[in-house]
């Protein structure tokens, strides 16, 4: 492939313009456009020039992935693609905002420290069997009703998860590719049916379905914060005829609040590679080639009963995931609770950055691929009407790194350019490799022990230190002076909970 220009389109977008179709928009600074790297922009590529895709577009923390680049927006009308949702479904992010005022935490490290054990003997963290404490004692049936239908009242009033706290979520109770549960529901009958004859049935119940309520490994952490609003909300804060958006997303400045990030587990990663597999034997069978001869862009028509099936799986995938958060938020506010009695939590929100979604591009309905990208509707778009955040817009949550902090953003009218998404965070600067070779353990501990962030890591891992990710507060500039989103608030850590196990993402 010839060497690929970005065209700049503003201070912080540029073009790559193709022949025979519509561009592939990028959104960043120049600093961070020269950061994505000709590897990123050839998937890019790619991608554009898959079947059925209408648009592209790379966010400011795009890196080169599997397939289709991390940190990319994909749109088609007419065709579904895995390889742009990835092996870890419905990764995603959510907040816990306590009614616990920062000076709670300060003085001794022992408070900090009481509150991580606590949280470790309710979440277990990394791959395997290990299981939460709490969700082993669902009956397995409550599970798989759970898995089909997501968070609803019945299912939320069974593992006592607050009801209320579904309202908080993108999307909690998911349907299958014909609209219905019951399509889930026979789909889900169908895999325990493959996974019996191939012997691994009782295995999966046990060591996939299990890890509900359980945080993986790599890139996924949670994360104690202190919310720092941004100076233009603290000019609204206590207007209560006038609220502003942190009101409206029940943020609290200088508290407490809790950050999470992780996705469907080894279940989600099950379903996800069996696809991937079905899909790369169907191509051989019937004699495609793989777009870009890259096997990561295998892809199914709509319509088909390829494309019903992975929608399906899919699906089921992303229903575990957001029960594995709302189960996680669960335990932490009780961990929180033993430290603290009586201290009470609300969830900001929920939100993925690793799915695929039926929304209006340009006039009609297309499949919306985000890999590493999060959706961002603004004030008044129509498919907030009835929620709470109708008039604000819904909140973006975005990891920058421990040390920079993390954000809470709300998206500007201007992120129709980039088909309603931003960034789902950093975005890696280094590879895992280069990480683990060039950086000094020694130096990477003592930033923490400098900056007063606890860990639960003896060692923290340097392939996800934050000098292995690019720098978060340029990737926020590109952000706003994109028009795409604007910051609400940052979150500032106060302790990490992470495993240094193979990463889910």
């Amino acid at each position: 492939m010839d060497t690929l220009t970005v065209i700049p389109t503003g201070e912080a977008a540029g073009i790559i313009c193709l022949e025979h179709c519509s561009p592939i928009r990028i959104f960043g600074t120049e600093t961070i456009r020269n950061s994505f790297g000709e590897k990123t922009l050839e998937q890019a590529v790619n991608a554009r020039l898959c079947p059925g895709i209408t648009n592209v577009a790379l966010t400011p923390d795009a890196h080169v992935g599997y397939g289709a680049p991390i940190g990319c927006v994909m749109t088609s009308p007419s065709h579904i693609y895995p390889g742009p949702v990835g092996v870890d479904i419905n990764c995603s992010m959510s907040l816990l905002q306590f009614e616990l005022p920062e000076e709670a935490l300060n003085g001794e490290k022992s408070i900090r420290r009481s509150i991580i054990q606590a949280i470790e003997k309710r979440v277990p963290t990394g791959v395997g069997k290990k299981r939460s404490p709490a969700v082993s004692k669902f009956p397995i049936e409550l599970i798989k009703k759970s898995i089909v239908e997501g968070p609803t009242p019945e299912v939320c009033d069974a593992m006592d998860i607050p009801r209320e706290w579904t309202l908080r979520c993108e999307e909690s109770c998911r349907v299958g590719h014909d609209g219905t549960k019951d399509s889930l529901a026979a789909r889900f009958d169908v895999l325990f049916r493959q996974f019996d004859e191939e012997r691994v049935g009782a295995d999966i119940i046990e060591s996939k379905l299990r890890q509900l309520g359980s945080l993986g490994g790599g890139n996924h952490f949670a994360e104690c914060e202190v919310v720092r609003l941004a100076e233009q909300e603290k000019r609204w804060e206590g207007d209560s005829t006038n609220p502003s958006v942190a009101q409206t997303f029940g943020l609290k400045d200088g508290n407490i609040a809790f950050l999470t990030h992780c996705g469907s587990r080894g279940f989600g990663n099950l379903l996800a590679q069996r696809q991937f597999a079905l899909l790369k034997k169907k191509f051989q069978l019937w004699g495609i080639p793989f777009p870009g001869g890259d096997a990561n862009l295998v892809y199914a028509p709509l319509g088909t009963q390829e494309a019903d099936d992975y929608i399906d799986d899919m699906t089921l995938g992303a229903n575990f995931a957001t029960l594995n958060h709302l189960l996680i938020n669960l335990q932490v506010l009780n961990a929180f609770q033993e430290v603290f009695p009586g201290v009470q939590g609300k969830l900001v929100y929920y939100i993925s950055h690793n799915i695929a979604k039926r929304e209006v591009v340009d006039g009609s309905l297309q499949w919306v691929h985000r890999k590493g990208a999060t959706r961002a509707f603004p004030a008044n778009h129509f498919a907030l009407a009835e929620t709470p955040f109708a008039k604000t817009g819904h909140p973006i949550l975005l990891p920058g790194n421990p040390l920079q902090g993390s954000s809470v953003m709300v998206a500007l009218e201007g992120a129709k350019e980039s088909f309603y998404s931003v960034n789902h965070g950093a975005g890696r600067a280094k590879g895992r490799r280069d990480a683990m070779r060039l950086l000094d353990q020694n130096e990477v501990d003592s930033e923490f022990d400098s900056a007063d962030v606890l860990t639960n890591c003896r060692q923290y891992p340097r392939d996800e230190a934050p000098a292995a990710y690019k720098d978060f507060n340029e990737v926020l500039r590109s952000v706003e002076l994109a028009g795409l989103a604007r910051e609400v608030a940052r979150l500032k850590a106060r302790f990490v909970i992470k495993d240094s196990s193979t990463p889910d993402d």
